[in-house]
């Protein structure tokens, strides 16, 4: 009963990419500026990644509102928050 028990967690456990891999990723898709197929998105990456986990990454881009994924590739959207980044910064704390 134990031997079930463990072969059901470490088939529930599944890799997650670390945090540079995604940034990383991120990186190469803010500042390509253009449509990217998958297969291009990793040719320019600095390191290899696993298809896989790749995969993962891009769910969790695209879930979170950073990327399109579409028929002909990966499109960067995310627009950031530079107006309110000089409002935080010039505001007073409390």
């Amino acid at each position: 009963m134990a031997q079930a028990t463990q072969l059901m967690e470490k088939e529930n456990l599944t890799h997650s990419p670390t945090l540079n891999t995604v940034m990383m990723v991120e990186n190469v898709l803010k500042n390509a500026g253009e449509l990217l197929t998958t297969a291009e998105l990793k040719r320019r990456l600095p390191k290899k990644v696993m298809h896989q986990t790749l995969l993962q990454i891009l769910d969790y881009l695209q879930f979170s509102g950073k990327i399109m994924i579409g028929t002909k590739g990966i499109l960067w959207i995310f627009e950031e928050r530079k107006e309110l980044d000089k409002l935080i910064n010039r505001g007073t704390e409390l």
